[in-house]
């Protein structure tokens, strides 16, 4: 249904955004002083402590002003709904890179794109893949603040099961809803997987 592939496009596509847009907010924050880093992480985790129909109604008020509700402002709502996750799972890979590493590869002749690509992205790679699969999780698991967000004549599964509920659920749905509860499990599975593995590689590392 027209649902579903709504659903799928604005979940994948909100996590490549957000994934992109949070490494780059990663790497800047790292770089800043310590004053600066602990603001900018502390407004970082302002769309994780406040309540969805609080984020939800704020951006609603917001694109009211600027633009119409439609597809463009749902995906910029879920954009922001997954940048933290990004932020927040890089952040920890950057404090635990060596500094040294990256100037020695620029000692040696390296451009700094080059010594970036070759030293620190290896490093950070297992942090941007577990944001990537949390901004999914979340994108494709939210309903408030994409039932404030989605604008007339557009639907998500979540949305549409809400609409569905006051009338009687069609039968496809359940299926639907099923695929997705799965997808989501999986990806659970996933991150918890690579937590596990990122943990025990960090110890191993410590013991020697």
């Amino acid at each position: 249904t027209n649902a579903f592939v709504t659903t799928i496009q604005i979940t994948l596509a909100a996590a490549i955004i957000s994934t992109l847009l949070g490494t780059l907010a990663a790497i800047g924050i790292s770089a800043m002083k310590k004053k600066n880093k602990a603001i900018m992480l502390g407004a970082t985790n302002i769309p994780l402590l406040n309540a969805d129909i609080v984020t939800g109604v704020a951006i609603m008020l917001l694109f009211v002003h600027f633009m119409s509700l439609g597809f463009t402002s749902m995906l910029i709502a879920h954009v922001t709904l997954g940048l933290p996750y990004i932020i927040l799972n890089v952040m920890p890979r950057f404090q635990q890179l060596d500094k040294n590493v990256y100037e020695a590869a620029q000692d040696l002749g390296a451009s700094a794109v080059y010594a970036f690509v070759k030293v620190v992205l290896p490093e950070i790679i297992p942090g941007i893949v577990s944001g990537f699969f949390f901004a999914f999780t979340v994108s494709m698991d939210d309903f408030v603040v994409t039932y404030f967000t989605k604008g007339a004549g557009i639907n998500t599964i979540s949305t549409m099961l809400y609409q569905q509920l006051r009338r009687g659920i069609n039968p496809q749905m359940y299926a639907l809803s099923t695929l997705l509860f799965l997808t989501i499990l999986i990806l659970l599975g996933l991150i918890n997987h690579m937590s596990a593995t990122k943990q025990k590689k960090a110890d191993r590392r410590e013991e020697r």
